[in-house]
């Protein structure tokens, strides 16, 4: 693939990313398929344009910045496995702070749980993401994709912030930030037994993304 291919699927990536969630365009979809169709038809299309990102960007001439060491594989394990606990405590949880959520209106900020930590767990999950890939990955075109979506995910928060103090009203974002703030740092879980299972659900998807990667990204990550 030439640069100008991996441009092309780059900027279809963020194509496919940024037109369907601006407000007028998604309120049409959603009245259509609703918001639950909305979002689950919006996570398979980001996925698909991710994995054709990451193959694009194999695919494009090989420029050398960094070479590979054997011990940032090891690094790259640690934070992937950072990632999918992240993502297990985050997925199906209220959060009224960031995109996504579930059953916000039940959001209690005294127990606010893994928004206590970071108020944007999944923009989170993308920049740790990004960072170990492109650790391991020294070429100019991984470089380029992985500091694009890490800045893009670091830039992601006050975008959103801004969106959400519009929802929600700046007096009100702002009382409800304050109440998480003065939260626990750490809480005994509301339900130990769904924080274990939570927890066991993100290492066997750790164990599972290991097993499929050199399936679906063509390397082994061992």
């Amino acid at each position: 693939m030439s640069w100008l291919g991996f441009a092309g699927v780059f900027a279809l990536f963020f194509a496919t990313h940024s037109i369907p969630v601006r407000p007028a365009i998604k309120a049409r979809i959603s009245a259509v398929i609703g918001a639950r169709g909305f979002s689950m038809a919006y996570s398979i299309l980001s996925i698909a344009m991710l994995a054709l990102l990451i193959r694009a960007a194999g695919q494009a001439p090989y420029v050398e910045l960094w070479p590979q060491a054997g011990w940032q594989r090891h690094v790259v394990h640690l934070g992937m496995l950072t990632v999918c606990i992240l993502l297990a405590f985050t997925l199906g949880r209220p959060n009224p702070f960031s995109f996504g959520g579930a059953r916000n209106d039940r959001f209690d900020p005294a127990r606010p749980g893994i928004v206590r930590l970071v108020r944007h767990p999944v923009l989170a999950v993308l920049l740790l993401w990004a960072l170990v890939h492109m650790l391991v990955n020294g070429d100019l075109a991984h470089v380029l994709m992985f500091g694009v979506l890490g800045a893009f995910a670091y830039l992601g928060r006050s975008l959103i912030n801004r969106r959400k103090q519009r929802q929600m009203g700046q007096d009100r974002w702002q009382d409800l930030n304050a109440a998480v703030a003065s939260a626990p740092l750490l809480q005994r879980p509301a339900s130990l037994p769904g924080a274990c299972l939570r927890l066991l659900c993100g290492v066997a998807a750790f164990a599972a993304l290991a097993m499929l990667h050199p399936v679906v990204i063509g390397v082994a990550v061992w």
